[in-house]
Order: structure tokens, then sequence, then C-alpha cells
């Protein structure tokens, strides 16, 4: 991301959005807004002594909520730009007219208060898409609690809490006591593989599982992880191997059957109530937290995006894309690649950006059609 940032030939436009886009393979007119962020992105040094001293706070988005951050933000440490964000929703002075707080403690002057939302106008040979995913919302599933007992959380808010950057430090506490989570139950196909909801398989759920289940015991060596599955897809290279490292090295219970329901009893703990397919039981197991592995989705805002690209979504509001040309949309000069055409992992949406771009530079760069034989 760092060299993407620094390079000379690429502007990163963050904090926008497309409004419009006009033309042809070749020609496009883009319209783009930017919007405000009420801070100079080209004096700030994104120091946080104006977080520190903001007194708005709200919950973090980046960190699933587990946390709070302050009305004047950074997204996430590794962000570029590396600018602070005033978030005007939230901030004291927008709502009630004063405050301006972090404008008097900030030495150079970043704030501005005036900053109006840009419109940029750009000119551009083609378009890649890559608007990547969102997670699906279990709390429709009541059978698993999510919501409403609080040591049932979905995979991506155990990613940010077992994080070193993440709200606790990497450490895995419990949100109802904060007490270390010494036995996890991993839940997969959360909404996937469901008829209901997300009726295609979300791949990449059966290795993260595996993955989070080897940060636990790494980070605690009497953690004991047992996951919950219909079927193992790891189709992946060495995936398989990978699996097996889990069960012989780090201890993983693979537990073949589907789980019917979560209950708590009277200390929090969740009780997951399954059957075991293997010996056709139904059996209970009291863990310390269950994580759900929840389907992957489609982002928010695909079916706007697509409005005013001109560009068609499947039956699951994934980007289509062709069968012989598999970065290309049904507009030509447009392509996409990773999660927005539908689930893969990342090697394989590594791969898919690379054939976008090369399908973009055809489109642009003559040079490149002629040495590609297209």
């Amino acid at each position: 991301m760092l060299d993407a940032g620094r390079h000379p030939n690429i502007d990163i436009l963050a904090y926008s959005e497309i409004e419009s886009v006009k033309g042809e393979v070749g020609a496009f007119s883009v319209t783009v807004k930017k919007k405000a962020r009420f801070v100079k992105a080209d004096v700030c040094n994104a120091c946080g002594d104006c977080a520190a001293k903001c007194p708005r706070k709200v919950g973090d988005e980046f960190d699933m909520k587990l946390k709070d951050r302050r009305a004047i933000y950074l997204y996430f440490a590794q962000g570029i730009p590396a600018v602070m964000t005033i978030d005007k929703d939230n901030c004291t002075f927008f709502e009630k007219g004063k405050c301006r707080l972090c404008e008097r403690v900030c030495q150079k002057g970043a704030i501005d208060f005036e900053q109006k939302d840009e419109t940029l106008e750009l000119s551009v040979g083609a378009i890649i898409v890559a608007t990547g995913l969102d997670v699906f919302d279990p709390t429709p599933l009541t059978q698993y609690g999510y919501g409403r007992i609080k040591n049932v959380i979905t995979g991506l808010e155990y990613e940010r809490l077992i994080n070193a950057t993440g709200p606790t430090g990497g450490h895995l506490y419990r949100p109802s006591d904060k007490t270390l989570a010494k036995k996890v139950a991993y839940l997969q196909c959360v909404g996937s593989r469901d008829l209901n909801y997300c009726k295609y398989c979300s791949s990449v759920c059966c290795m993260y599982a595996i993955k989070d289940a080897m940060l636990a015991r790494e980070h605690d060596p009497e953690a004991v992880s047992y996951i919950f599955h219909t079927d193992f897809r790891n189709v992946g290279k060495w995936f398989q191997d990978y699996e097996i490292k889990g069960r012989e090295i780090y201890g993983i219970n693979y537990v073949r059957g589907r789980v019917a329901e979560v209950e708590e009893d009277k200390s929090g703990n969740p009780i997951v109530w399954y059957e075991d397919t293997r010996k056709r039981e139904v059996k209970s197991l009291k863990v310390d937290l269950v994580v759900l592995s929840a389907a992957a989705t489609a982002a928010k805002g695909s079916d706007r995006l697509a409005e005013i690209l001109d560009i068609r979504l499947d039956e699951n509001r994934f980007v289509s894309v062709g069968d012989r040309e598999p970065a290309d949309t049904s507009r030509p000069g447009i392509f996409a690649c990773g999660f927005c055409n539908g689930p893969c992992d990342i090697p394989e949406a590594v791969s898919q950006a690379s054939a976008a771009a090369m399908r973009a530079a055809e489109m642009v760069l003559p040079e490149v059609s002629v040495a590609s034989g297209s």
C-alpha cells in the first residue's frame, strides 16, 4: 500500500465517490466527489494531538465498534493517505456550533472547518472495479444468539480482537467480562450455503477459521478450539495440509456436525447444541466464546455503483463477468477483480487483479495489444 501511495504514476483519491461515468472505452469521463475531511491533507502529519483532546466518542467502525474512536480520527494506522478526518455527523462543532478544540490544539494549523466537498472530472481510458466484500449480519439467525449472547461474535470481530493493533492489543478477551477465552467454538457456514440467505459458498471461511484457531493457540498455549462444519472446502494448493497441521500441531478439534442452537448459562458461557453426524448423537459443549463464520456478501452500494457504471450484476449482486475473459464486465472498457466478482481467496484475487490490469492496459496502450496478440 505504501508503494502505491508513493508511486509517481498513481493518484489515490481516498474518501471519494464516483458520481457518474460517461463515454466509452478509451475515452471515459468520470465525475468524482471528493468529500471534505475538514483537515488540510497537505498540512496534517497525523500526529493525533487533535484526537487525544477531542471530547466526542463514537464506535470505531474499523474495529467493528469493539472500541470507541473520536469524532476526529484516522481510519486505521496504516491507511493511505495518513490524514485525520472530522466525522461531521458526530462532531460537536457541526452539531452545536461550539467546541473547535481540535483547531486549538493542532500546532500545524491543519483544521479547516470551511472546507467543502470537491468535484473532480477525470479522463480515463479504462476502469477497474475492486470494491471487495461485506459480511452477512447473522442477527436474523436467532438460533446462534448473535446480538443476544455477548460471547457470540463474528469472524471479523474475532480478527480485530486477536490483532495486536486491535481493541484488546491482541488478547482474546470475552466481551461479557473481559476474561481470556480459552475454549472457543467456530461455527461454519453461517448464512452461506443457505437457500434462505446466501446460497453460495463463501469460499474463504474454512481456511480463516483454521487460521483463527491456530492464532488462539499461539496466543495462549492452553487454548482449545472446536471447528463445527458440514464439510471442509479446502480446494487451494496445500490447503488440506494446512487443515492437517491445525489438527496435529495446534490440537484443533474438527467436529463434523451442523450446530442447531447456541444457549447461554448463568455465567455467560455459550452452550453449543449440535448433532455429531459421525456418531449420530445430539451433544452439547460449553465454551468461553463462539465465533460465527458469517457469509461474505457483495459490498454495500454495489447496486448503486452498477447503475452508475452501467454494468450488470448477477443474482447475488456480484459483478457479472465473462467466461472467456473473466475480468470483463458487461460494458467494454470496465473490468472487475477480487471479491466483487464473487467469493475468492487472496491468491485468486491477486491473479484476477493482474488479469484486469492487463486487460485495461490493452485498452489504453496499443503496444500491449500487439504484444499479447489480441
